[in-house]
Parts: structure tokens; sequence; C-alpha cells
């Protein structure tokens, strides 16, 4: 039978202690299949591992109960959705949860999440997060969303020192998406997450609802197998498509789109080492602007002479060759920004993903002061954009630098920023439509001259700086863009509360 939550007996003290529910590796076994003893043994992608099994908690109930540090809230892009379980958290946490919501969060795209407090609740956070809309030709884009929508909950959790956490099922029927489907993908992006970060959750609790206990019951032990008989069989039961290392579907058509053409295979080996070797960016850029600029090798790009030497030999085209191992060098950049832990980068809010433009292009903020490039890894600060951006960058899309409050400390040198430019691919130039830098100041103009002008000519007519938000808002509608508080307060005390922005002439960037 389901573990239930037991309903609070008399007042709000009446907590749900979760430390009195029963851990996944304690729960009843059900009988094993029989199974061949001649047959060969697979080995599964998920094998027993009883520390795993003891954070996990499957039981249904009511969330809004639970004394946990987070408890997460399935809701809509507009954080408005009417259902029992959004009713429930709004009720329970009170106006002061309802204000945060409406007023700092506002809107919470697919595929995102984000943290309020959890005010009159028990637990101490609500991780707010918006999962996709089911649809059988967009399968993939689906499970791709749905994955983001679990991964970034659970990359909250390590924020912010969230030790026990209460799941609720984010992927629903009010959606359309097919209950044991998400099912797969919410228990193994917990899988491979336990695995990557084990010290980060003390409890996890799938809070699951009539309809889908049954199917978490059934489904849990092919990824938390509590015996070795039952690590056994799953493996047949497991679907074909496990993701990658984190749990992320695996997209074939992209894995096919990224390799390199075969005619460059055999000098691809040769030079591999060069690039693959660990560059301190931090100690290779710390040089000034004015006396290095243009100098450093890494400015430069040069090819290597032994590389020279054997594209020569193969009679392959000096352009054709560049292209391909610039292709190279970013993939090299995107696996590695895919696979380390980038989640101190993150804290900083210096970057992130936004809303839409007025033209429904997606927009990538920055905030300059958020980041001091004495103080961090600059390598890993270019990592975390890769990781950000790569999946924006094939289609068009805007960017938003606020430099407001910035200072020398938060300026990068030049070489850093031609190395960077350097490293990104192609769909970064062409499919960039508007770059704005709001609150600009002095140095920030003629550091853009100086790079547009000697560096990136072609995103030259691209730039724009703007004075003040109210003009950002006419190209980009206010409930899009997330905008930290100190730049509203920067902005009214230079420009005003009020102030007179024209309409454009004309569509800007299309």
């Amino acid at each position: 039978m389901a573990e239930t939550i037991p309903e609070p007996l008399g007042t709000r003290d009446d907590l749900i202690d979760i430390n009195k529910l029963t851990r996944w590796n304690f729960t009843l076994l059900p009988e094993a299949s029989d199974r061949d003893p001649l047959a060969d043994k697979e080995e599964s992608p998920f094998p027993w591992r009883n520390d795993l099994n003891s954070k996990i908690i499957l039981c249904t109930g009511n969330l809004t109960l639970l004394n946990v540090h987070a408890i997460v809230h399935p809701t809509n892009e507009h954080m408005n959705d009417k259902n029992p379980i959004s009713d429930e958290i709004f009720y329970q946490g009170g106006p002061s949860l309802v204000k945060e919501v409406k007023e700092d969060i506002r809107v919470c795209k697919t595929g995102e999440a984000k943290l309020t407090k959890g005010y009159n609740l028990p637990a101490r956070y609500v991780i707010h997060t918006v999962g996709p809309r089911y649809n059988i030709k967009y399968i993939t884009a689906a499970e791709s969303a749905l994955y983001c929508s679990y991964r970034n909950t659970l990359q909250l959790c390590r924020e912010n020192a969230i030790r026990s956490l209460g799941l609720a099922c984010i992927h629903t029927m009010r959606r359309s998406y097919p209950p044991e489907e998400g099912a797969h993908i919410a228990i193994r992006t917990v899988r491979r997450f336990l695995e990557k970060f084990p010290d980060t959750l003390d409890s996890l609790l799938f809070v699951c609802n009539d309809e889908t206990y049954e199917i978490y019951r059934k489904l849990l032990p092919l990824y938390f197998p509590r015996n070795i008989k039952e690590e056994e069989d799953s493996v047949s039961k497991l679907p074909k498509d496990l993701g990658n290392e984190d749990g992320e579907p695996v997209i074939q058509e992209r894995q096919i789109r990224i390799i390199d053409k075969p005619t460059f295979a055999a000098y691809k080996s040769e030079s591999q080492n060069e690039f693959e070797e660990t560059i301190d960016l931090n100690k290779a850029f710390e040089t000034s602007v004015a006396v290095d600029v243009g100098h450093h090798p890494f400015a430069s790009m040069q090819e290597h002479p032994d590389n020279s030497k054997t594209r020569a030999l193969k009679g392959i085209p000096a352009a054709e060759y560049r292209r391909a191992e610039a292709r190279r060098r970013y993939e090299t950049l995107l696996k590695k920004a895919r696979t380390e832990d980038l989640t101190d980068i993150a804290s900083l809010r210096c970057m992130y993903r936004s809303g839409v433009d007025r033209h429904g292009r997606p927009v990538i903020v920055f905030v300059g002061s958020n980041i001091s490039v004495k103080d961090v890894d600059m390598q890993r600060v270019l990592l975390y954009m890769v990781k950000v951006m790569d999946t924006v960058v094939d289609t068009p899309y805007v960017v938003v630098y606020f430099h407001t409050l910035t200072s020398g400390a938060n300026h990068p040198p030049m070489n850093y920023l031609k190395y960077a430019y350097s490293m990104l691919d192609n769909r970064y130039r062409k499919n960039l439509k508007n770059f704005y830098i709001v609150h600009p100041t002095w140095w920030s103009k003629l550091a853009t001259w100086f790079f547009t002008t000697f560096t990136a000519s072609d995103i030259k007519p691209k730039v724009h700086s703007l004075s003040g938000v109210q003009y950002l808002y006419t190209k980009i509608n206010p409930d899009q863009l997330d905008v930290p508080q100190f730049i509203h307060e920067h902005d009214i005390k230079v420009n005003g509360p009020r102030y007179f922005v024209p309409e454009p002439e004309s569509p800007e960037g299309l």
C-alpha cells in the first residue's frame, strides 16, 4: 500500500516528520521475477546503491504538510495555474508568498526553476517550476524541457544548501504529459544527480497522488534497485534511451550534426592534444588593455606550424581547415561545460536566460557588477556562458548587458574578450540580432568601439547603448525581463521615476 502522509492533528504545529516515513531501502520488496541462471548477466547502468536508496521516500498525501527544507510547486508560465497543489501551497503559504511570486518572480519559463521563501508553510522554501506541454510532434523538445525542470530544481537545492525536498510530479496530465514517460525522466534525473552529488540531499520525497503512485512504485526499482536480484531484473525493463551521464535525453540528430567531416579524421587526432590541454585564463589574460591588446597568441589564434604543414601535405584548403578546427575547439569547450559542476558561477547570477523580446527571440542577460574578474576563475565563466547560450544560438537571439554600477574590478581584460569571442562558433555571430548595453559609461563605450572595430566588426551594427531601463522596455516587454532590483533603483536615481522614451521609428534588428 502507498505510504500516506497523515493529516495534521489539530494545529499547524503537528507537522509531518519525514524521519518517521519509510525509506526506499526499507520498503517491502516485491517477489523477484524468475530468471534463467544460465543467461548472461548484463550489467545494469543503475547498480544497487543502498546509500542512495536511503535518501528516497515514496509517499502520497498533502505536500504542504511536510517538514522539509523545500517543496516543489509545478505551475504555469504566469504562476497562476489553478489546480489543487497550487491552491493549497498559496493558501498555506499566505499572502506574503503570493506577494513575492507576483512582484519578484512574475513569470517562469518552461524548464526553469525559481526559488521563494515558504513563509507560513512548514517548508523553508518553495521551488516553482514549469513543466512542458506535451505534443506528439515535439516529443524531443518536451523531454528536454522536462529534464531541465527536474535538473534545475535539483540544482537550486545544491546552490541553496537544501537538504530535504518534497518533489511533486512536475509532468502533469493538465499539460497532456503521459505519466509513465514523465516518471522515467523524473526518476532517472534524480538518480544521476544523486550519483554525481551524493552529499547534496539527505532526503528526497516523491510525493504522488493516487494516479501516479503505482507508476512510481513500478519504475523506482529500475533506477533504484534494492538488491542484486532486483538490479539484474531491471536491465531488460529499462527503456532504450537512458540519456547522457546527467540523465538528459540524447538528441541523435544533434550528435550527427556536431561530428567533424570524415575527411578531417586523419589529421584531427594529430592536433587533439594541443587544444585539450588546460589553459589558465586568469594568468594568460591578466595583462592590461593598453599594453598587450592584440599581442597575446590567444588573441591572434594563429595556426600551429606543424598543423599548417600537415594541412598542406594533405591538400586541404586553409579556410576549410580553420573552420573544422574552430568547430572542434568549440565542441571540446562545450563538452567540458556540460560535464563540469558550475554551480559556483551560476550562484553569482552574472548571466542567465530571461524571456523573449517583442519579436519572440530569446534574451540572454549579463549583469556586469555581479562578477569580480579577480575573484573568479574566468575560464569557468566562459564554460558557464557556453552552457547557458548553446541551446539559444541555433536561432535568432538577443543579449542584454547591464553595465550598471560596474567598476574596474568587473571589467575583463580585452585579450580575454578576444579569446572568448574566437572560441565561440559562427552561430553566435550569425544569429545575434541585438546586443543592448544598459547604463553605459565612457569606459564601456570606448571598449565597445575598440572591440567591434578591431575584433568583431561583423556585430558592430548590432550593438546599441541605452541610457535607461525604460528604453529597453521598448524592445522587450517588462514581464519578459528578469532585472535585479538594484538596477531599477539606480535607474530611478539617475533618470528619475518617469522619463520620456520615444517609440523607435522602425523595428530594430529585423
